[in-house]
């Protein structure tokens, strides 16, 4: 091979392993928000769709014309830990009146290419009124039009919507605001990533809690593994089916890779028997090490699990250590303490390490400075900690999972009468500003 084609060949590698990182951190990519990541997607979807179908069993859809790709992640333990998150209120996470809200204003704009906002509020009024099991929706209130407004910018984050008139902001302070919009239908309904559709799963509201788990894992079951027949199955939940030893195969390497591509850290003892078996068998060590040295990652293989480290940080969509909010900066603090409780704390001792940081730093955390100030701030750094892998819980316990032991708190100074904790330094094991995956 001459040397223009090692060094094509090697560019065409190294273009396919940054998108397929860019992808990972962001599934949903337009044009419009990334045009060169979009290019480069555009211009190696193949290999890209090769790639995520084989690892992961992931579909890949790109359409140039419309402006955007979209990675369909599918997940068979769908968990909370990457929730919407609204634009506004220092992105805290939806809620479930937002949740519900999200999903009926998907529901009416699916017939509408054009609207205004108040035509869309009353078709959304018109909807819940007709279910008795959802919540009205009253516009009236402010709360209920803050409601509104998060599920459209996060719509309008997802390009779904565009405001060619007007500011969406302008709903919370009037019902009586104009704003005109245009909606991508096509788009809207790529964002679904079940692969089954909810409406085969239909069961009488006042079951719903009752078997919602179920449900839950009735949406994300797939028939390549010799899933479930769902034709026909609209009263009750599908049933298993007879797999072969190729399904099952099939099954163990994307259930494994997609954890491994998709989670901070994944640990040993967190997978199934089945599952570990073929990770450390040669086969799976092989492809494993493959698919991350063709996205790019770094792998880590340690006694308590597996990491794959981005050296440039294209894939880390969640950071840490992170100082952009309150509750990031406290969890770092509080890993020191949690390291050093084999046994873990209980929720009183993480409440009193709240209140000494709170004492140490008087200056910071302002939203904390009340009388449940300390235990609100230990469970929102705690969450963080969960979040990414760092912690976990057992026996009515906090405890530190083996990748936190990878971050060390190097300094904690400020100068001024009031100490800040943003100064602080970590230093980890291998990757630059301890980021993960």
């Amino acid at each position: 091979m001459s040397t223009l084609a090692n060094q094509l060949a090697s560019a065409e590698r190294a273009e396919v392993a940054r998108a397929i990182r860019l992808l990972l951190a962001r599934p949903l990519l337009t044009e419009a928000t990334d045009p060169t990541g979009f290019e480069l997607v555009r211009r190696r979807r193949d290999p890209l769709a090769r790639w995520f179908d084989y690892t992961c069993g992931w579909s890949l859809v790109v359409e140039p014309r419309r402006g955007y790709a979209r990675l369909t992640k599918i997940r068979a333990n769908p968990d909370g830990s990457r929730p919407a998150r609204r634009a506004r209120s220092g992105r805290a996470p939806f809620d479930r009146r937002r949740y519900v809200l999200l999903c009926v204003t998907a529901a009416e704009l699916l017939s509408m290419p054009m609207t205004t906002i108040g035509m869309l509020a009353d078709r959304v009024v018109q909807a819940t009124a007709a279910d008795r099991a959802l919540p009205a929706f009253d516009p009236v209130h402010r709360p209920e039009r803050m409601a509104f407004v998060d599920v459209l910018k996060l719509l309008e984050g997802y390009d779904v919507l565009r405001a060619v008139d007007g500011t969406t902001e302008a709903y919370v302070d009037s019902a009586e605001a104009k704003i005109l919009y245009r909606v991508d239908n096509t788009l809207l309904m790529r964002l679904p990533a079940a692969p089954v559709g909810a409406s085969r799963l239909a069961v009488p509201p006042d079951e719903v809690p009752a078997r919602f788990e179920d449900l839950l894992t009735g949406l994300v079951r797939e028939r390549r593994y010799g899933g479930a027949a769902v034709d026909g199955a609209s009263d009750e939940l599908p049933s298993e089916t007879a797999t072969t030893d190729a399904q099952r195969n099939l099954r163990l390497r994307h259930s494994v890779f997609r954890r491994l591509f998709d989670d901070p850290v994944l640990y040993r003892a967190d997978l199934a028997d089945d599952e570990l078996a073929y990770v450390t068998s040669l086969t799976g060590r092989q492809i494993l090490r493959r698919s991350a040295e063709q996205a790019g990652f770094l792998l880590e293989e340690r006694a308590e699990g597996f990491l794959l480290v981005d050296p440039n940080g294209i894939a880390t969509d969640v950071r840490f250590p992170d100082d952009t909010s309150t509750a990031r900066v406290a969890a770092l603090l509080l890993l020191a303490p949690l390291c050093a409780a084999p046994a873990g704390m209980l929720s009183e001792q993480l409440a009193e390490t709240g209140a000494e940081l709170l004492r140490r730093f008087p200056g910071w955390a302002k939203a904390y400075q009340s009388e449940d100030g300390p235990v609100r701030l230990a469970d929102d750094a705690v969450r963080v900690l969960l979040d990414v892998g760092l912690a976990g819980r057992a026996r009515g316990r906090v405890v530190a999972r083996p990748a936190a032991y990878r971050y060390r708190l190097m300094e904690t100074t400020s100068p001024g009468p009031k100490n800040h904790p943003e100064s602080t330094t970590a230093s980890s094991g291998v990757a630059a500003e301890g980021e993960m995956q």
